[in-house]
């Protein structure tokens, strides 16, 4: 298989040949007493729509068929497939000869758009049934931070945001996420991370992206979040030590609150196998009540209702250079955020008419 290329960082058919269809007969009640027949009232056109063609009366032999061409059923072939079809092979082909494009971080837009994106929507569509609020607060263009609250046991809930901006919003951005390093550890977790875009949760690769007019997605929970017991769901964890907004600050990007309902009952945690956690090098080993019990059924999610909510941006182009190092500065900003997404959890909880529903 060749190499992929790699994106430097700056960087109606005629009718006149139809067959023509044998004059209908007519009844004598369409004669005019003189055994003339009667002509067909001229079509006018709609108030600010040219007619097709000047002065010639359309007859009901000339009618044309009010099915689309590419119906199915009706004898004529199907455009449609068939343009699908030819997607699909130049798409194979492609992939095949290397003729595809990634960029520094090893992220795949292609493949992402056509085949990551159309396994993950019918999960985002069917069976979470995500109801996404606030995606206006996403700016068109130009780099912004999205913060989240993270849970599920599994990360689900990025990547279920990942479909919320792309699909939702009116310039089909892209989403960039943070992810651990235990993502990139994982041998095709690695993979597939990297060709939807997703990069380490560091500073540096942070920046990079902003800099470069990218939305990135940011879970400042992490571990502690993701893992938490069934008993603590809706609770924020800590923030960690407001790296995000240092980074937002140094790129003068807004910073756009997240919150998002209905991940933490997919997996309820009841239990942590911390000695099984720390033999298979995981953070931690969820015991739910149907995993490990029902085995690989266990791993199954449930079906509960989502909401994504974006909040109002918090922008941060109005303050000096010197303000990424200001501890106090860091500090409130990061609680500003960590509460607001608290507050709308708490407002959408209330709103919710059940976990399932």
């Amino acid at each position: 298989m060749a190499d992929a290329k790699v994106i430097p960082f700056d960087d109606d058919r005629s009718r006149g040949g139809a067959v023509q269809r044998p004059p209908r007969r007519r009844s004598t009640a369409g004669r005019r007493k003189n055994g003339e027949a009667a002509a067909v009232r001229e079509v006018q056109p709609l108030p600010g729509v040219a007619p097709a063609q000047d002065d010639v009366p359309v007859t009901r032999e000339e009618e044309p068929d009010p099915r689309p061409r590419d119906e199915p059923g009706d004898g004529r072939p199907d455009g449609g497939l068939e343009r699908r079809i030819a997607a699909g092979l130049s798409f194979l082909r492609r992939r095949l000869t290397g003729e595809y494009e990634v960029d520094e971080f090893g992220y795949d837009e292609e493949l992402t758009d056509q085949v990551l994106m159309s396994v993950l929507r019918p999960l985002y569509e069917k069976y979470f049934r995500v109801e996404v609020k606030g995606i206006e607060n996403i700016p068109s263009e130009g780099g912004a931070l999205i913060v989240a609250n993270h849970s599920g046991t599994l990360p689900l809930d990025g990547l279920m945001m990942q479909v919320a901006v792309h699909d939702n919003h009116p310039a089909g951005r892209h989403l960039r996420l943070l992810a651990a390093d235990l993502v990139f550890m994982l041998p095709v977790a690695n993979e597939l991370a990297r060709k939807a875009g997703h990069t380490l949760a560091c500073a540096e690769d942070a920046e990079r992206l902003l800099g470069r007019g990218e939305l990135v997605g940011v879970m400042p929970e992490g571990f502690k979040g993701i893992g938490k017991p069934f008993g603590e769901r809706y609770k924020l964890q800590r923030f960690g030590r407001g790296g995000f907004v240092s980074t937002a600050l140094r790129k003068g990007t807004p910073i756009i609150p997240c919150s998002i309902v209905g991940a933490e009952e997919i997996y309820p945690m009841i239990g942590n196998a911390k000695t099984l956690a720390r033999v298979l090098g995981f953070p931690y080993f969820p015991i739910t009540p149907t995993f490990p019990w029902l085995g690989p059924l266990g791993a199954i999610p449930l079906p509960t209702k989502w909401t994504i909510q974006f909040g109002e941006p918090i922008l941060t182009d109005g303050y000096p250079p010197e303000a990424a190092e200001d501890p106090m500065l860091m500090f409130n900003l990061t609680d500003q955020v960590r509460e607001q997404i608290q507050h709308t959890l708490y407002k959408l909880l209330v709103q919710r008419r059940s976990v399932f529903f």
